[in-house]
């Protein structure tokens, strides 16, 4: 649960450090990706070892822990993909971006956080279902293709376009990768 508290909250940090020129925030969450990453290694650890441990472990249970170790590396991929915003953010590429591609961006910082609370939804809980976080998926998709065609409109400088194209695919892999845990916990597995 912590895990995905940390990367919920980096998505949303990265997003805001990227729009405010915030190098401060943007420089914590480059950080707190560490703790992501440590976080899941040791939970990863520990559902290994009872896995492979010499006790006797219920069906159930074993089911569970293989999820677990399914899951987790999607979580961390995530909290990866918020770091790489934030590093944007930390070298000030907000402010060069034009004001298209920054409500652009915007929106695909809320529509990230939302689909990371319904995956949460999902995983966590057992609420929700996978058709729901697909519909969050595609509206990240057309914002992907919207801040494509303002990067060939020529209204920011090529090296400056170059880094806004890295941070829709940012986005938009972190909606993958929240449409994956979603199957995985309803067993359909599948890549998109």
């Amino acid at each position: 649960m912590q895990a995905f508290a940390l990367v919920g909250e980096a998505i949303a940090e990265a997003t805001h450090a990227l729009l405010a020129g915030d190098r401060e925030l943007a420089i914590r969450v480059v950080e707190s990706d560490v703790t992501i990453d440590d976080l899941v290694e040791s939970v990863i650890d520990e559902a290994e070892g009872e896995l492979l441990g010499e006790g006797h472990l219920p069906a159930a249970d074993r089911q569970a822990l293989l999820d677990l170790l399914r899951i987790l590396p999607e979580v961390e991929r995530n909290g990866d993909l918020a770091e790489h915003i934030a590093r944007r953010a930390a070298r000030g590429l907000g402010a060069e971006m034009s004001h298209r591609s920054r409500g652009l961006v915007e929106r695909m910082g809320e529509v990230a956080s939302l689909i990371w609370r319904h995956a949460t939804d999902v995983i966590l809980d057992g609420r929700g279902d996978a058709a729901s976080i697909e519909d969050v998926d595609d509206e990240l998709d057309e914002l992907h293709v919207a801040l494509t065609a303002e990067l060939t409109s020529g209204s920011m400088p090529v090296p400056v376009a170059v880094e806004v194209a890295l941070l829709a695919r940012f986005y938009e892999r972190f909606g993958d990768h929240c449409v994956n845990l979603a199957r995985r916990r309803f067993g359909r597995d599948g890549i998109d």
